[in-house]
């Protein structure tokens, strides 16, 4: 996969906005979640929507870390397109994730873990820039990988 190129300062705003992600990942241990954490982040730096996994807590499958950030800064912003923010998430997105980035016309992923096993932003299946969908986003992966990864990694083995 080929990365966009970034600036010093946008790889700056990246780490920066993964220390809030992983943040939110921090919250879903409270309640026995996957920690998973994730922002929206609007063109100007202002954080619009975070959320963590809260599947256990709510018991929704559909309760994922980007799914809540994404309708939290729906709501705020009074739109569904969110076409000029930035979605910053702890592991890759998932299929149901990856689509719901699509259809809300966000326009850049930026991630920590790959997920060898659900991803859907190059590891498993390529949702987020499937040529025949009406909208691509550009993926910026490996931001705090080895703390997002160990995050993960940590909770498993306490659950296993």
């Amino acid at each position: 996969m080929r990365l966009p190129a970034l600036s010093p300062v946008a790889r700056e705003q990246h780490h920066a906005w993964m220390g809030l992600a992983l943040a939110e990942a921090d919250a879903a241990l409270a309640h026995d979640d996957v920690p998973i954490g994730a922002v929206v982040v609007g063109p100007d730096g202002t954080v619009l929507g975070a959320g963590h996994n809260r599947r256990e807590a709510d018991a929704d499958p559909t309760a994922h870390a980007e799914v809540l950030a994404i309708r939290q800064a729906a709501a705020r912003l009074g739109r569904w397109r969110l076409e000029d923010c930035t979605l910053v998430v702890t592991l890759e997105p998932c299929a149901m994730c990856a689509g719901a980035t699509v259809l809300a016309r966000i326009p850049r992923v930026v991630f920590g873990a790959w997920d060898e096993k659900a991803g859907a932003a190059g590891s498993v299946f390529e949702v987020l820039r499937e040529p025949r969908l009406n909208h691509w986003v550009e993926v910026y992966p490996r931001v705090r990988e080895h703390e997002c990864a160990d995050l993960l990694r940590n909770f498993f083995a306490t659950h296993r």
